[in-house]
């Protein structure tokens, strides 16, 4: 397939993606989709990927996380997303290992999952997935979720271990210290690690002041 015709092809993946978006948590809206497609964009360029195979599954990443949010994490968002995606990608005009790439990219691009990205494409999907969650951004996307699922600012008279997802003691904080510190070691392709690095400092330096004004110290 040509440039231009690569081009289409995503512009139309593009359309389809939108429209599963409206209605949805702030958090992993429409608006995450476009940062990860833009960071797959930068990524994957530095790592050679097959950009039309990349950038069609960072389109669809998402498509199955409305089902996860109203289970409260019974469905996993992944696994949903790979099942809706089959019917919009069985048709485009691409090989069958490219198909079978693209739905194994968003089936493993999820944090918590037993499915490991096996390919070079589910590798920088998964990196600039996990790359959009830490950071300023990242900071940001913390409490914008807390705030959708109710939660407080902070509960610093709860051990960390004994809080729960999706509850009130589900904070941004929480976030911080059960997934996002971690996220700069699990990075897989070279180019997300030197990006995961610098968004890490950031953060880290964030939550330190954070907890230092919270006890009216800062």
């Amino acid at each position: 397939m040509n440039d231009d015709g690569s081009e289409k092809l995503i512009n139309n993946i593009e359309k389809i993606g939108r429209t599963v978006f409206s209605g949805s948590r702030g958090s992993h809206d429409w608006d995450h989709t476009q940062r990860v497609f833009q960071l797959c964009k930068k990524v994957g360029d530095a790592e050679d990927a097959d950009m039309t195979v990349l950038l069609i599954a960072a389109l669809l990443h998402d498509i199955g996380r409305s089902d996860q949010d109203h289970s409260k994490g019974a469905v996993c968002h992944a696994e949903k997303g790979a099942e809706m995606a089959i019917p919009i990608i069985d048709p485009l005009p691409l090989s069958a290992r490219q198909k079978e790439n693209i739905i194994h990219s968003i089936r493993t691009h999820r944090f918590r999952n037993n499915q490991f990205p096996e390919t070079k494409e589910a590798k920088v999907l998964f990196d600039a997935d996990k790359l959009d969650a830490i950071g300023a951004v990242g900071v940001a996307r913390a409490f914008l979720f807390a705030g959708e699922v109710g939660a407080r600012l902070h509960s610093p008279e709860k051990m960390i271990e004994d809080t729960k997802p999706y509850s009130d003691d589900d904070t941004g904080y929480r976030e911080y210290k059960v997934k996002l510190c971690k996220i700069k070691d699990r990075m897989l392709t070279t180019t997300g690690k030197g990006l995961a690095n610098e968004r890490h400092a950031y953060m880290e330096k964030f939550f330190k002041q954070f907890l230092k004004e919270y006890d009216g110290k800062g």
